[in-house]
């Protein structure tokens, strides 16, 4: 019979690592699709009115609408009615939002290392 290796509280190391992995997992089902995505990285340029984020991203009003919910719900983003005529809904990052940027930043560093080199120059 083969040895299961464990780590120091007597887990399975493949339990730790189904485990580990189950926050990569569960972080990227909340921000990891595309629309999300797109938002949460135009945002880190400060606050837009709805129309200017409808503009930059791309998006459908019906796509950007149901994505600012999603994103409101999680805590993601914020959102501020300005009342005067016309009225103006504006969206901002959030502290949990805004915690993202360096996370960006990161992929993008790793994108333009990896993602541009020649295939036999990423080794």
């Amino acid at each position: 019979m083969t040895a299961v290796p464990v780590d120091a509280n007597g887990r399975e190391a493949a339990d730790r690592y189904s485990e580990e992995a189950c926050f990569v997992i569960d972080s990227l089902e909340q921000i990891g699709s595309q629309w999300r995505l797109i938002v949460l990285y135009d945002l880190q340029e400060g606050e837009k009115r709805f129309n200017e984020l409808k503009r930059s991203t791309g998006a459908s009003s019906r796509t950007l609408s149901r994505v600012l919910d999603d994103l409101r719900e999680m805590g993601f983003v914020d959102r501020r009615l300005e009342e005067d005529a016309p009225v103006a809904t504006y969206y901002s990052l959030t502290p949990k939002g805004r915690s993202l940027c360096p996370v960006f930043d990161e992929i993008e560093a790793w994108a333009q290392e990896w993602l541009d080199a020649p295939i036999g120059e990423r080794d």
